[in-house]
């Protein structure tokens, strides 16, 4: 028999003996693989993995100890890895969506601000002058109507009267935004 010959039957009793190995532990590791990830196919994939290594490095025929406790101890291994792998998975994607989602909103609320802003502006500019210049001492100067009427030498009355003309006038101006002004001042008191 010449040296061709001789691999060729190493290898080919190589093959028997690995087939009868992994005939042999297959089931067993996949249902510690199993009790350990409670996931059928990853427990699957992990011993499909460690019998795939063992055959292409040819480690299985080095191996010194119980062939048994290798291959469990080998299983136990892998699968504490594919657990860590999983939490960093989960909480790269947990942290992403949470960035996305942040983004997402700070985009669509800056949109919806911007739109807001724009037409409170249009609708500040239909006022009358007068109305506008009450309307925005109190509400952007913050004073009171007694403060206003004195600054402008009127009658609280009239400050009153330009008060409620303004807001019916805003009120209908506004409405389509009224449900987002609305979720804004609810948001902004939850806060």
């Amino acid at each position: 028999m010449n040296n061709t010959q001789a691999a060729v039957n190493l290898i080919n009793a190589n093959e028997d003996v690995f087939e009868q190995l992994f005939k042999k532990h297959f089931r067993e590791l996949h249902a510690y693989a199993f009790s350990l990830l409670k996931d059928w196919d990853a427990a699957e994939e992990i011993v499909q993995g460690l019998f795939l290594k063992l055959w292409e490095k040819n480690d299985w025929v080095r191996i010194q100890t119980s062939i048994k406790s290798y291959l469990y101890k080998s299983v136990y291994h892998d699968s504490l890895n594919y657990i860590r792998r999983q939490k960093v998975q989960l909480k790269y994607q947990t942290t992403t969506a949470y960035a996305m989602k942040n983004h997402t909103d700070d985009a669509a609320g800056k949109l919806k601000l911007s739109e807001l802003e724009q037409q409170l502006n249009n609708a500040l500019s239909k006022l009358p002058e007068k109305c506008r210049a009450i309307f925005h001492l109190s509400r952007f100067e913050e004073l009171k109507y007694q403060e206003i009427a004195t600054q402008l030498d009127i009658s609280i009355k009239t400050v009153e009267t330009h008060m409620g003309k303004a807001l019916r006038i805003l009120r209908r101006e506004m409405k389509e935004f009224l449900p987002l002004i609305t979720l804004m001042l609810f948001n902004m008191f939850r806060s």
